[in-house]
């Protein structure tokens, strides 16, 4: 059997200590999930498996609206939900946990459609919502 060097004996802690720490990290987790209530947002919807409610209102002067859809389009990303800025289709698509992510702001989650509309609109600073050609 060949010797144990310095180099296997801290390969073989840092991967102990790595699954060791993972383990734990996944435990605490799904403790904290089991416990949780579901997303919501500031009107008490659910994120859980429910549509968001629909909304039309007017942010930094730009008119923003968000509707449930029913079929085609792209549903299997945005959840069956429509966004619209100023009546230009903004694409959106639910995250596994829940939150919304637009093509104008991909990097930044936010927990609602509507917030998601926001953040392109904060983002556009005034631009115009170039329609995203569909596949």
């Amino acid at each position: 059997m060949p010797e144990l060097s310095r180099r296997r004996a801290l390969t073989a802690a840092a991967a102990l200590a790595a699954t060791a720490g993972a383990t734990s990290v996944v435990a605490s987790g799904a403790a904290a999930d089991a416990n949780a209530a579901p997303a919501q947002d500031p009107t008490g919807h659910d994120h859980g498996h429910a549509s968001p409610a629909p909304f039309d209102e007017v942010y930094k002067g730009r008119r923003i609206q968000g509707r449930p859809v029913a079929g085609g389009g792209h549903q299997h990303h945005g959840g069956g939900y429509a966004v619209f800025v100023d009546g230009a289709e903004l694409h959106v698509m639910r995250n596994a946990d829940g939150t919304w992510i637009s093509v104008v702001s991909h990097y930044d989650p936010v927990p609602t459609p509507r917030a998601a509309a926001r953040a392109a609109v904060d983002e556009l600073q005034g631009a115009e919502l170039v329609p995203f050609p569909a596949n």
